[in-house]
């Protein structure tokens, strides 16, 4: 639905203030039994750990109070290092700014904390790598402190008397910062180098976003209530090409406009009837996009042709405006307007009285719902080394998506955002393997018994985009490896435990673990590593494992596999394997069904802004396009190296995680770039289907 407009009044109240690009749908004050629907949609969230409770948010408030303290102090020590006056250093400032869900006020027990250090002009981005990072180095309370400064979104990452912080740093070219800056203002990014916008931005999406919701109670409880449902209903994932935390405020946000006298309960169900109906591409903005003499990029479709093929687009509200669904793809726009619709038709069912508030937050019967399975496995021989190998695989996911999307056979590929470990029976015993499963709907063979679909390219190009980025980072070792397996559903048994495939009812600690915008990662000895986080990268990780098992299938399966040359790219030489079986694939030894590389990444992918949501991506012959790449991530207590990630998107306020594992376009390989060698063997390999009527 475009933009909905007609405002009703109510009861001769004065005219509001007007919140938005259009007028309200309804001024409407809620009823008596409104506010009884809000009472027991908060009751129902409470088992999922959604709200803190006091002890926890003054823990937070301690916590930052002495993170500005300590940011206060260590600027006082560097301009008195840079020779400034005495009279001046204590009126220098400094201040610590948060952003993100904890900004919001919608954050959940456990979550991290989005920081902004902002400095002035005479501390330098070095020092707060160098000298900063070694205070909080000494610091006691301080522990796992990680330095990342040649990222897209250069950051410190570090636990605080158990708070998790993600730091980030600007330096204004003011000579002092005021304790009542407000960093809203376009004329604070004169001067500032990209990075520090970049920086800046979050907290200025955050704070624009505050400001235009007429109600911020109404708000905080309803984006509370969609953040839960999208996570419950695998929905939430900025990175494998749904929303993340920002994107999903934007949309309740502008729910709030359209309807700025309702209480959550209302707010919950208009945000379906509005989303359900809203026809995409048409941008969601919640103002309209003002001109700056800056001259930064901003998203525009009139200028830029890019921006004509994003398919989802919800635009930030601060300069320099950007669209935060880019990673949006056919597939997972299908899926969220598919959800759309459900959470509708529940909503409508709970006002009416007949169902209860909890029904909204069940999750869906993923396993079951689906013909077909592309297993993803990402595996590695050490823990250190799989939580970075899967961190780059994880990241790499939509361009599997992407690629099979533009298969000409298939309709929808969708990936369940959480990852499971394998099972034990079917690991060696050193091995840390993590699997994705993706859902697959192909087309219904048409004036013939049988259709042959081949997916080698499809795969071949995304693990071939893998392995060359992590090459060129140089973070390719011995025994990284990733599968890739056809199953169908009767097989998920010999890949899943039997809790996860009968769906049956999750404990309390799980209920909580992934409603914290992610699931704990599980170590193979069954320990936790805590990984829990309410930000956009905000995909459940685990440590999971590969299976290698031969089974009964209604598609024959033609495996095809080769050992390269050092060097070159290897012919392909075809080798019959049983139907159902794994492939091999991998760095340093044989292993099961997994494909290897052959192309670039793919760019954006789907109709131009005047294609409704019917309208499907391009199919093949596709052209894999570039995509990013990652920046390697090293031990605690030591700085990540890099290089510079010039011309990628501004917005970052949510994927600090995953800015460590992109490149930009002139830094990525091609498919003339060689397979990485050096004593480890990429196996080749073909993966042919035959799908019987």
């Amino acid at each position: 639905m475009r933009e909905m407009s007609g405002a009703n009044t109510h009861g001769g109240q004065q005219p509001q203030k007007h919140y938005g690009v259009t007028s309200p749908i309804s001024l409407a004050y809620p009823k008596e039994s409104d506010h009884i629907y809000t009472q027991k949609l908060i009751e129902a969230m409470k088992p999922f750990g959604v709200f803190e409770d006091e002890d926890e948010q003054n823990h937070r408030l301690a916590v930052l109070g002495k993170l500005n303290a300590l940011v206060k102090e260590w600027i006082a020590e560097i301009s008195e290092e840079k020779d400034i006056p005495p009279s001046a250093i204590g009126s220098v400032g400094g201040k610590i700014f948060t952003f993100g869900s904890y900004r919001l006020g919608v954050h959940t027990k456990g979550a991290d904390i989005d920081a902004l250090c902002v400095a002035p002009r005479h501390v330098q981005r070095e020092d707060f790598f160098q000298s900063f990072f070694e205070k909080l180095k000494k610091h006691e309370e301080i522990k796992d402190l990680l330095a990342v400064e040649d990222a897209f979104v250069p950051v410190i990452k570090f636990k605080f008397d158990g708070i998790e912080i993600d730091l980030l740093f600007a330096r204004l070219a003011l000579q002092s910062i005021p304790e009542n800056l407000d960093l809203r203002g376009d004329s604070l990014l004169r001067n500032l180098d990209i990075r520090c916008i970049r920086s800046l931005n979050g907290c200025r999406v955050t704070d624009e976003i505050l400001s235009l919701v007429p109600n911020k109670e109404n708000f905080r409880l309803t984006l509370r209530a969609i953040k839960l449902w999208a996570k419950r209903r695998g929905i939430y994932s900025n990175m494998l090409g749904f929303l993340g935390g920002v994107s999903w405020a934007m949309l309740v946000a502008r729910t709030c406009q359209l309807y700025p006298n309702a209480v959550a309960a209302t707010l919950v169900h208009k945000f379906f009837l509005v989303f359900s109906k809203w026809e995409w591409p048409n941008a969601v903005l919640l103002k309209q996009p003002e001109e700056s003499n800056l001259n930064l990029p901003v998203w525009d479709p009139r200028v830029n042709p890019s921006d004509r093929y994003h398919l989802m687009p919800i635009i930030t509200p601060a300069y320099p405006q950007q669209n935060s669904t880019y990673n949006v793809s056919t597939s997972t726009r299908t899926i969220m307007s598919e959800e759309f619709k459900t959470g509708l038709s529940v909503t409508d069912e709970i006002l009416r009285g007949k169902a209860e508030w909890p029904k909204l937050f069940e999750p869906p019967r993923f396993f079951q719902k689906y013909k077909h399975y592309i297993v993803l496995a990402a595996s590695a021989s050490t823990e250190e080394n799989h939580l970075e190998w899967i961190g780059l695989v994880e990241s790499k996911i939509r361009v599997l998506i992407g690629n099979l999307e533009r298969n000409e056979y298939i309709t929808l590929a969708h990936v369940n955002p959480q990852s499971f470990p394998g099972l034990k029976e079917n690991r060696t015993e050193n091995e840390f393997v993590s699997m994705w499963f993706i859902g697959i709907i192909f087309k219904k063979a048409e004036n013939a018994e049988s259709v042959n679909i081949d997916l080698t390219q499809d795969i071949q190009a995304f693990t071939d985009t893998v392995y060359r980025q992590a090459n060129n980072v140089s973070m390719l070792k011995e025994g990284m490896k990733i599968e890739a397996t056809h199953v169908k559903k009767r097989q998920l048994h010999e890949y899943l435990p039997p809790d996860v495939l009968q769906k049956k009812k999750k404990s309390l600690a799980d209920v909580n673990r992934t409603s914290n915008g992610g699931t704990k990662r599980c170590s193979l000895d069954g320990s936790q590593l805590d990984s829990s986080r309410d930000t956009d990268c905000g995909t459940p990780f685990s440590s999971p494992t590969p299976v290698n098992r031969p089974g009964k299938t209604a598609l024959e399966i033609e495996d095809r596999t080769s050992c390269p040359e050092p060097m070159a790219p290897p012919p392909v030489l075809a080798a019959q394997l049983s139907p159902g079986s794994t492939i091999p694939t991998m760095l340093g030894r044989n292993m099961p069904h997994a494909t290897s590389p052959s192309s670039k990444a793919l760019l954006a992918n789907g109709p131009s802004s005047t294609d409704s949501i019917n309208s499907s991506a391009p199919k093949r012959p596709c052209s894999p396009s570039p995509d990013s790449s990652p920046k390697r991530l090293k031990g605690p207590d030591k700085k990540c190296e890099g290089r510079d990630l010039p011309g990628q998107d501004l917005l970052v306020s949510e994927i600090i995680y995953n800015s460590i594992f992109r490149l930009s376009s002139n830094e990525l390989p091609d498919a003339s770039s060689p397979l990485p060698t050096n004593n480890l063997r990429v196996v080749k390999n073909s993966i042919r289907l035959t799908l019987n009527r």
